[in-house]
């Protein structure tokens, strides 16, 4: 029977070599040699972005730190942020836009470091559109869902690219639903992530997708990461040091082993996509990771970019500091 559980990067196994297990003495249940029960909701169901949390379930990197993890599907990364927020769950994956959103809603929860550095948000076409840059988008359809950031920043993104926003038609298209709309002919275009949804619309179709990105034409905006209740981390921050080890093990080795990586997730997930595409989801992933040793390590000047953009075009109300939405200790190097 199989069971649940999420992403990669380089370089850092020194880092991790000396990292022990430690007991803890802070509640939940225990399960397999007497670990820690935890469970970690993912953004959406299982797809590539998520491997490298299975590699590290059978590697044992979660193990080696004391924690029997539990890997679940999510259904949004809004979702995710409010089961964190009502201690639902112990752990999240969650896009960092939302995270803010949510934070600055009153929502008691932290960024425990993005791990996506460079965002996925693109916009999404097939080949033989013969879109090649911002500037071709004048006078197609492009299809949106009402309420995310890619949708709040895309006349903004516009605009920083010569375009008015009135050149571009918008149409209004529920999440489920985009692929459907460009496969089917009904828009020329799709806002979304780029790494995950190009390889399913080419499994899908049969035809090749490209991709314009918002981060390679002027407009960054800090991706998926790890997210935590701020009352748990006061309860017991060891808990979540661990976890993030684990994680961060577990995203750098991926990197080294990525088929190694969908073979774990192929073996534990539930309903992920096929090895082909899989493989095809990690691999866009993983340059997205940026160029520091160890998975999820930020800098202010990131999460600053990623406050003023949201501000200036996602209606962030009194943004505020980094540290109001991220804990940079937990991730911190060395």
């Amino acid at each position: 029977m199989k069971r649940t559980a999420t992403t990669i990067l380089a370089t850092v196994a020194l880092l991790f070599a000396a990292t022990g297990c430690g007991g803890d003495d802070s509640d939940g249940a225990t399960g397999a040699g007497g670990n820690k029960e935890v469970t970690l909701t993912l953004n959406w169901v299982p797809y590539g972005e998520h491997a490298p949390f299975y590699y590290g379930l059978q590697k044992g990197f979660y193990s080696a730190e004391g924690i029997d993890l539990k890997i679940l599907p999510g259904n949004g990364s809004g979702n995710t942020v409010k089961q964190v927020a009502q201690k639902q769950t112990d752990f999240g994956w969650a896009d960092s836009p939302v995270l803010l959103k949510s934070v600055a809603s009153g929502m008691p929860v932290r960024s425990l470091g993005a791990y996506l550095e460079k965002g996925p948000s693109s916009v999404e076409f097939f080949t033989e559109e013969n879109i090649k840059t911002p500037a071709d988008l004048k006078g197609k359809t492009v299809g949106g869902t009402p309420g995310d950031a890619l949708y709040a920043t895309f006349p903004a993104w516009l605009e920083k690219n010569g375009l008015k926003k009135s050149d571009v038609k918008v149409v209004n298209v529920d999440a489920a639903g985009k692929i459907a709309a460009l496969a089917e002919g009904k828009v020329d275009a799709i806002m979304g992530f780029f790494h995950d949804q190009a390889p399913t619309i080419e499994s899908k179709t049969g035809k090749k997708v490209d991709v314009l990105l918002f981060a390679d034409y002027g407009m960054n905006l800090l991706g998926t990461g790890l997210i935590a209740n701020t009352q748990a981390l006061q309860k017991d921050p060891e808990l979540a040091r661990k976890f993030v080890r684990a994680t961060q093990k577990s995203w750098a080795e991926s990197a080294k082993d990525t088929a190694g990586a969908v073979s774990a997730m192929t073996a534990l997930a539930e309903n992920e996509p096929p090895a082909e595409v899989l493989t095809k989801q990690l691999t866009l992933a993983l340059p997205l990771l940026g160029t520091d040793a160890v998975p999820g390590v930020n800098t202010e000047a990131q999460w600053t970019e990623t406050i003023d953009l949201m501000s200036q075009y996602a209606e962030l109300k009194d943004a505020g500091k980094p540290d109001a939405y991220w804990d940079a200790s937990y991730a911190a190097q060395g």
